[in-house]
């Protein structure tokens, strides 16, 4: 077998490949001239990543300083009052750097270009798999793998971010990205030689990077024929967010750090459909048969979107606005009053359980606190316990699993998050005397059309049912942000 099937269209496209590629031999790392100029350009671009490792980790190394200038050295100075602004304050500039561009952004990067923020940028993944050279090497234990734990972990940094106003002061950044990090770098101590054992476990954006790489137009294409294939000894791949490459279907787990790019003349950087993923079987994990859906990683990835993505982060994002929320604390606290019930309504106290800055009139009582879980509780509830209901009808009429209909949430999910974290950096803007008037018909178009999207996706998999069950499904968050930009 003198090359792979990248070279023929017609056996690439009747296995799901994303992009034909020519190889000029299985242990070749030069590509022959593909099938088009774009496909060359693009294997070649991975060719390169592979090539230019050094470069890589010196770019890796660079973001670790600026995101250790960002976010500790603001945590140490005196807070910003209203007089200061973005260029003349070195803590309102960084929130606008952090907060403001770099995670809206992170979010736009990983929906295309699939989670090569992972591979070459991300400050937490380059320290865990640095600190991961001097491993002790234990086995990774079995509860460490739960699939369970990025649900649990993005939930509860999104909830306590809010609890102590992440995006607003400096010290609890620190707490809890500086407190991520320090565990990244534990586990990196702990477990897996050279692989990035936190960043594919027990990351806290993990699993919503996992879901929104579905939708990447590149990724790294894998010829199974010319894998196993007849080839000479090569020098085995570090993949180290510890994907088996040579079954690797899903962008999900993939970091997008090109150091696989040409292994065994079977690999490549390739287009595809951003469709195509979502509408293909591929299984996410041991279990149930692809065709039917539930395996557990497919399970808890489901929830995420539903309960996560599209509840606690909805949630997260309109209390501050919803005046249903001003109206129950009201409520609350008149009721507490009537029955001289005092200490709900004293200060915490601690920075770092509830926001507590007095000096700027800032501070949570324990109402405030109990009140904003309740907001969030219940909006998870509503928001993604109708979604889960209404995904399931559609499975019952379809007799497709709920969790392969949750996956076309993707693009109205990763549209949500996206317009949920502009709101920062228009507010902060507006701080500064820049009122973007055009932002919100912006914003709710964008969300129309990721859930026309949407509909659309499920209608592909499983026809009527499935369109009309994710169409009434994601109505309900979309009626949500309408009522946020125009009556709240």
């Amino acid at each position: 077998m003198s090359g792979s099937n990248f070279s023929s269209p017609a056996r690439g496209a009747a296995r799901g490949e994303g992009a034909t590629v020519a190889w000029t031999n299985p242990c070749s790392l030069t590509p022959a001239l593909p099938q088009g100029g774009r496909e060359q350009t693009l294997a070649r671009l991975g060719l390169w990543l592979r090539r230019q490792r050094g470069l890589v980790l010196g770019l890796q190394w660079a973001v670790v300083l600026f995101y250790a200038v960002v976010v500790a050295v603001p945590a140490f100075l005196p807070l910003p009052g209203e007089a200061d602004h973005i260029l003349d304050n070195l803590t309102r500039f960084a929130q606008f750097l952090f907060w403001g561009l770099w995670w809206p952004f992170v979010i736009v990067s990983v929906m295309t270009l699939g989670r090569t923020w992972c591979g070459l940028f991300c400050p937490e993944g380059a320290l865990s798999e640095f600190a991961a050279r001097w491993s002790l090497n234990r086995h990774i234990p079995a509860w460490l793998k739960w699939a369970g734990w990025p649900f649990v972990a993005f939930v509860l940094t999104t909830v306590f971010g809010q609890m102590t106003s992440v995006y607003e002061y400096p010290k609890p950044a620190l707490l809890i990205l500086g407190g991520s990090t320090v565990a990244a770098v534990v586990v990196g101590l702990l477990y897996g030689r050279n692989k990035r054992v936190w960043c594919r476990y027990l990351c806290p954006v993990t699993g919503v990077f996992g879901l929104l790489a579905k939708l990447a137009p590149v990724h790294f294409a894998v010829d199974r024929v010319a894998w196993d294939g007849p080839h000479m000894k090569s020098q085995p791949v570090n993949c180290a967010p510890l994907v088996d490459i040579r079954r690797m279907q899903s962008a999900s787990n993939c970091h997008m750090c090109g150091r696989c790019a040409g292994q065994r003349g079977a690999v490549a950087l390739a287009w595809r459909s951003p469709e195509k993923e979502i509408l293909s079987l591929y299984p996410l994990s041991a279990g149930p048969s692809p065709a039917v859906g539930g395996g557990e990683q497919e399970v808890w990835s489901a929830r995420l979107l539903v309960f996560g993505m599209l509840g606690v982060a909805l949630g997260a994002f309109q209390w501050s606005a919803s005046p249903w929320f001003v109206a129950a604390k009201q409520r609350a606290a008149e009721w507490l009053i009537e029955r001289e019930i005092w200490w709900p309504l004293d200060a915490a106290g601690h920075w770092w359980l509830f926001t507590d800055y007095p000096e700027l009139n800032d501070a949570f009582t324990w109402l405030d606190g109990g009140m904003l879980l309740a907001y969030i509780g219940a909006t998870t509830l509503v928001s993604g316990g109708w979604i889960w209901l209404c995904l399931r009808a559609a499975a019952a009429l379809s007799g497709t699993h709920w969790t392969r209909l949750a996956m076309a949430l993707i693009p109205f999910a990763g549209a949500s998050v996206f317009v949920g974290l502009s709101l920062l950096t228009t507010g902060q803007l507006f701080s500064e005397g820049i009122v973007l008037a055009w932002a919100h018909p912006v914003r709710l178009a964008l969300l129309g059309l990721a859930a026309f999207w949407t509909v659309t996706l499920a209608w592909r998999l499983a026809r009527w049912p499935a369109g009309a069950g994710v169409g009434l499904a994601a109505a309900l968050p979309l009626l949500a942000w309408q009522q946020q930009f125009y009556l709240w």
